[in-house]
């Protein structure tokens, strides 16, 4: 008798998140074991409990997921559990905490195609503004877009103080070269969309970040992706489903939050799909963070089934 697949969810958070488990069920896992407030130096432990109390069939049946909403401490914690394993005893580990890294992946997976219909272009070279940047999404974007090559400013709405810090780390961990702006007044704000060509908005829900008046400024700027689906939107002018949309009064197309939220959905129920066991023999573990994402985004955008 096969057994049964278990998905063991690890968080820092007081509960997991519901989102998580459907989509865990939904991907064919059989149980779901959450495990809550869980400390960086629980990892280990809990991960050699997993993988130690199953038969090498039973390990190849179970995979854990890492939510949360603290990306690094989400990948901190991956890494713990990538170090507490050694073959055979090896089981696939997803990191996806608040959703952020699939929900980014989308985004810029997103701008990417855009880019290339409505311009041929890339991202390389680009000037790319995120407002929102110390968020979970937003400091996940400006990693991935800075990784493929565009101009990253990470803009900071109160103090460029409170975002030097998190650049400098991110710059240093992923060998990239993100600036910090200064976008703490309207005359600031307006400078940086005057030279920006794409603007991410991962700002708070319900917080109208960019208006219209502010897009009349904006003569550079070729897409505009808002993930903020609460009204206000982020980005006034831009439509939840919006998806590739010519902004009204401007020459810059617009991606909404549905629009990147049903492509995340995908991105996630297949990424989860792929930690399931298959009967390939030899098959490795996977260790699935922001750029596996990314990479499986792009190519759901880049080949359609």
């Amino acid at each position: 008798m096969e057994k049964p697949s278990i998905l063991h969810l690890f968080t820092a958070a007081k509960n997991v998140s519901p989102f998580d488990v459907n989509m865990a069920y939904d991907a064919g896992f059989d149980k779901i074991m959450s495990y809550t407030n869980v400390a960086l130096s629980e990892i280990t432990g809990l991960t050699q409990d997993a993988i130690f109390s199953r038969s090498l069939s039973g390990v190849k049946r179970e995979s854990i997921f890492i939510g949360g909403r603290d990306t690094d401490l989400a990948m901190q914690m991956l890494d713990a559990c990538k170090k507490a394993m050694f073959a055979p005893f090896v089981c696939s580990v997803f990191a996806d905490p608040s959703g952020a890294f699939t929900t980014a992946a989308a985004m810029i997976a997103k701008v990417e195609a855009h880019l290339k219909e409505k311009f041929a272009e890339d991202l390389t070279g680009k000037t790319l503004s995120v407002f929102g940047a110390t968020g979970p999404v937003g400091g996940c974007v400006a990693i991935i877009a800075a990784q493929q090559g565009a101009k990253v400013q990470m803009v900071a709405h109160r103090s460029v103080a409170t975002v030097e810090p998190k650049a400098t780390a991110w710059n240093a961990q992923y060998q990239v070269n993100m600036q910090v702006v200064d976008g703490t007044t309207e005359a600031k704000k307006l400078d940086i969309l005057a030279q920006t060509e794409i603007v991410i908005c991962a700002a708070a829900a319900g917080v109208q970040v960019i208006s219209q008046a502010h897009l009349t400024h904006a003569k550079q700027l070729k897409i505009v992706a808002d993930v903020n689906a609460v009204a206000p939107l982020g980005v006034q002018g831009v439509g939840v489903s919006d998806d590739g949309v010519l902004i009204a009064d401007t020459q810059a197309y617009g991606i909404g939050a549905l629009a990147i939220g049903q492509l995340k959905y995908i991105t996630q129920h297949q990424l989860l799909k792929q930690m399931l066991h298959s009967d390939q023999p030899l098959e490795k573990p996977k260790y699935l963070e922001f750029m596996a994402a990314f990479k499986l985004a792009h190519e759901l955008l880049n080949n359609p089934s």
